[in-house]
């Protein structure tokens, strides 16, 4: 799923903020946001010069560190929350490109039986998987 912004707006993983900009924005102190780096939460990008800059998505990510550690979470497990989190989205991910892929095999197999001189639907075509190491089966009842 990708993000939309305005016409001429900064991707969400843009670095754009400065870090006096992305406190006041968090309503965090510079300093935590410096710790929460150290701790390796938090990776902003950087200037030339070594001056930290910070993405909406990074600005997200700080206002849901500080809300974890303010219900009383520990570093440790906001780390393993985060984690957690990057999982469920490259699962949500991979989730929506095996549907479009389902899709596309049923769409495959709805114009084979469609077409003049079909196979029956015991002798269904052999479908290729776009990328190599991945199958398609296809289960069917014996007669």
């Amino acid at each position: 799923m990708a993000d939309r912004q305005p016409f001429g707006a900064p991707s969400p993983d843009a670095a754009v903020y400065v870090i006096s900009v992305a406190a006041e924005l968090t309503g965090l102190h510079p300093q935590t946001l410096r710790a929460y780096e150290r701790m390796g939460l938090i990776t902003p990008g950087r200037t030339g010069g070594g001056g930290r800059r910070y993405s909406h998505r990074d600005l997200e990510r700080l206002r849901e560190i500080a809300d974890l550690t303010a219900s009383g979470v520990g570093v440790e497990g906001v780390r393993r929350i985060l984690e957690l989190d990057n999982q469920v989205e490259a699962l949500r991910a991979r989730n929506g490109e095996l549907a479009a892929q389902l899709e596309a095999t049923r769409e495959a197999l709805r114009q084979a039986l469609a077409s003049p001189g079909s196979q029956p639907p015991n002798k269904l075509p052999v479908l290729r998987s776009p990328l190599p190491g991945q199958s398609v089966v296809v289960w069917r009842r014996g007669s």
